[in-house]
């Protein structure tokens, strides 16, 4: 049961961070999508972030589940020799350093959003005034 839990856990992370990718190439500042509202893209921005964190929690919990289980294996008393039970492996670490990444890109995509204050600020160059010139 707990290998099928993290089966769809997993699945769903890899939905969310496709999903994830999509929307924050839409966010981004260099894209033509949504130019017109600097605001709206930002909270685009955001939004993919949001969904990079859903995905590394997903991700998170389906390691760390399935290293749960292992553990819990592992020092059972059972009939099973110990050389024949199972033990962490480099994908439980490696699932373990993705999710942390994908949480912290999460993250510093939520970060990208403007405050408040500077959301529908506009500033404007201010021309020089006629006496400041001289002519040669």
């Amino acid at each position: 049961v707990h290998i099928q839990t993290s089966r769809a856990l997993m699945v769903i992370s890899l939905l969310l961070g496709f999903f994830g990718i999509i929307v924050s190439v839409v966010g981004m500042k260099c894209t033509k999508v949504g130019e017109e509202d600097p605001a709206t893209k930002g909270r685009i921005a955001v939004a993919g972030g949001v969904l990079f964190i859903l995905c590394g929690l997903c991700t998170l919990a389906a390691v760390s589940l399935y290293a749960t289980q292992v553990t819990y294996e592992f020092f059972r008393e059972s009939t099973v020799p110990i050389n024949a039970r199972y033990e962490f492996g480099s994908a439980l670490f490696i699932g373990w350093g993705s999710a942390s990444l994908t949480m912290l890109g999460g993250s510093l995509l939520c970060c990208s959003c403007p405050a408040k204050e500077q959301r529908g600020q506009q500033y404007y160059r201010q021309s020089q005034p006629s006496t400041a010139r001289e002519y040669v």
